[in-house]
């Protein structure tokens, strides 16, 4: 099967019922046909108090179809992490040039649990979970030599091996994560999924449903659809 010959569920018949669903299908697809080296990047935008927004390309690192969320990891006192502390709400987007898709996510945006940030960062490379000790994400940097210095410091206090550039020195050291270091999960509120159509006439269906704020998670409403003029 190619790129051009990818089914697509949303030209005709009734829309699909779980819009997370065919994300996480179209994710899978995306990694099986290796339409690009990370398969899985989505651009992350957010606000400041102000309503000035900013956006980065992120690796999104789970798909939670029910209740239905996105997870992605970052540092807590980078400018993005300063920004959805004081406006917590996030949009995701996902594109797939050659496959002809494009995925688009809002919604409020809430700190993962502390065991499921613990677990993840364990599973990183060794040379990256010091990395996230060294880096002050987004402050100013005096120069290229004292991040190096950063990195050799957090590196000794760890007592790891400096990291290498090719990322091949053995550890087996624990290095455990930095309390501000973790996980987002980024509730859908929305789902707008794209198909790229003949003559510019593209599919376009919009999933909405409110969610009801529960401590630290959220209780859905079932989706509602429509289809969009492209």
């Amino acid at each position: 099967m190619t790129p051009m010959t990818m089914p697509n569920e949303l030209s005709a018949g009734a829309p699909p019922a779980e819009p997370l669903a065919v994300l996480e299908r179209w994710l899978t697809e995306a990694r099986n046909h290796r339409v690009q080296p990370n398969p899985n990047a989505m651009v992350l935008a957010t606000c400041d108090a102000e309503g000035r927004p900013s956006a980065r390309v992120m690796l999104c690192k789970g798909v939670s179809v029910k209740p239905g969320y996105l997870t992605f990891y970052a540092n807590y006192q980078s400018r993005k992490g300063r920004e959805l502390a004081a406006n917590g709400r996030a949009a995701a987007v996902f594109h797939w040039d050659a496959l002809h898709r494009q995925v688009r996510i809002e919604g409020p945006v809430v700190t993962a649990p502390s065991a499921e940030s613990d677990a993840y960062f364990a599973s990183r490379p060794w040379q990256s979970r010091i990395g996230a000790w060294a880096s002050a994400q987004s402050e100013p940097a005096e120069s290229r030599q004292a991040l190096e210095w950063a990195l050799a410091a957090a590196a000794e206090r760890l007592g790891a091996p400096v990291p290498d550039y090719a990322m091949r020195a053995p550890f087996a050291g624990v290095i455990p994560r930095p309390p501000h270091w973790g996980g987002y999960r980024l509730w859908a509120e929305s789902v707008e999924l794209w198909v790229e159509g003949a003559a510019r006439i593209h599919d376009r269906l919009l999933w909405t449903r409110r969610l009801t704020a529960t401590g630290e998670t959220f209780e859905p409403e079932p989706w509602r659809v429509i289809r969009l003029q492209p």
